[in-house]
């Protein structure tokens, strides 16, 4: 095999399949990345895969010999990462091989020096699964991006709540639902399903400045039967990260028993689904609701922010004291013996005063995520759920539980 390709393209690719190489590998040559030149097409594939997440992805290169191999990933990446930009050879040989797989020599040479490396045969390394039978999705614009960004961080680090690790991704006529808990918190992101294709097509030729009625929000019309899956936040994360590094139009799903497949652009992303019944968290969600606060949520973020300092040092609990006469919300911590502080913004209050508490980084999680420039705050009372949805954007709803107020 032997290649000519940019710096920039080898490093940024390699920067996107390293992620799934195993830290502990069970075999040598996992922790290998896979490259296969082809000189037909002229691009070079590579692969990195756990046996569990796998990363493919694909550049434009001048092959001047087809082939294939594959070489250690750290190692390659610390070196082509500190190359300087311009034009990378790459050339690799067989050399005496042993029983198990034939052993690569791979030379990299660049314009200001030359690398060389050991490899192995691609014989050893497993294939991504493909996804024969199934059924595919096609999820369009930014949605299926503020669909993780809005779920991702209320998945649970929990081990032994296995399915509670991944978003539980769930399909209707209607459209795709995202849902993530911990059992402390719940996020659901819904994008609704495009009724008509001539309704996108009309919004783009709406006047400038105009809002256009089917854009981001929609999913992309495809006939697919309903569907539930549970996703591994692991591959969702980097889902969400190569889709929104390179900004493409749309990201086919593929699913089958199992397995699922995410491809965006020349990227495919494969991910093992989490077994298990995921709760009903539909029925979590209050119906009806009390109290209303409408709150700027840069403000709100930024003043939870400043008082976490003395919240972080106690036990994480702030207490929100909604005063519905004066138009306020007032945060306050009482850390004993370290301090205390309060915070007081101006908000829009329905319906009767308050006070409620709450584990500061779950509420500072959701207004992170949240893209609108207000968000809406119900309650019902001191010990039940309260509901975080922004004004505008994808339909979100972001169930966090209160904490009891110890008097």
């Amino acid at each position: 095999m032997k290649l000519v390709c940019r710096q920039s393209d080898l490093n940024q690719n390699l920067s996107l399949v390293v992620r799934a190489v195993p830290t502990h590998p069970t075999h040598p040559v996992l922790a290998n990345v896979r490259l296969v030149a082809d000189a037909e097409q002229q691009y070079v594939q590579l692969t990195a895969f756990d046996l569990s997440l796998g990363i493919q992805t694909r550049f434009e290169a001048q092959v001047e010999e087809p082939g294939e191999a594959t070489l250690p990933a750290k190692l390659l990446g610390d070196i082509v990462s500190r190359l300087s930009e311009g034009d990378l050879t790459l050339e690799t040989e067989e050399t005496e091989a042993d029983e198990e797989a034939s052993s690569i020599l791979a030379t990299l040479v660049s314009a200001s020096g030359r690398y060389q490396m050991r490899g192995m045969g691609t014989e050893e390394f497993p294939s991504l699964p493909e996804i024969e039978e199934g059924q595919s999705v096609r999820l369009g614009g930014e949605a299926p991006i503020e669909g993780l960004r809005g779920t991702l961080f209320a998945t649970s680090s929990d081990e032994t709540k296995q399915v509670l690790t991944g978003v539980h991704l769930k399909a209707d006529e209607e459209g795709l639902e995202f849902a993530a808990t911990d059992g402390h918190r719940l996020a659901v992101v819904r994008i609704e399903k495009a009724a008509e294709t001539e309704e996108v097509e009309e919004s783009e030729d709406s006047e400038e400045g105009e809002e256009k009625t089917a854009d981001t929000s929609n999913l992309i019309t495809d006939t697919y039967e309903p569907f539930e899956v549970t996703v591994p936040a692991r591959a969702l994360r980097e889902v969400e990260r190569i889709a929104g590094k390179l900004g493409q139009d749309a990201i086919v799903l593929s699913i089958a028993p199992g397995q699922v497949v995410f491809e965006i652009g020349d990227r495919r992303i494969t991910s093992r689904t989490l077994e298990g019944q995921y709760p009903a968290y539909g029925q979590l969600i209050p119906r009806s609701f009390e109290r209303q606060v409408t709150v700027d949520r840069r403000q709100l973020l930024s003043a939870l922010e400043r008082i976490a300092v003395l919240a972080d040092r106690q036990n994480s609990v702030v207490k929100f004291d909604i005063d519905a006469a004066e138009g306020q919300v007032s945060l306050s911590v009482d850390a004993r013996e370290i301090g205390t502080g309060r915070e007081s913004l101006s908000a829009q209050i329905s319906g009767e005063d308050l006070e409620i508490a709450f584990n500061v980084k779950y509420v500072l999680d959701s207004l992170k995520v949240l893209q609108s420039s207000e968000i809406q705050i119900r309650l019902n009372g001191e010990s039940m759920p309260a509901i975080l949805s922004p004004l505008g954007g994808l339909k979100t709803t972001h169930l966090v539980m209160p904490v009891q107020i110890r008097n």
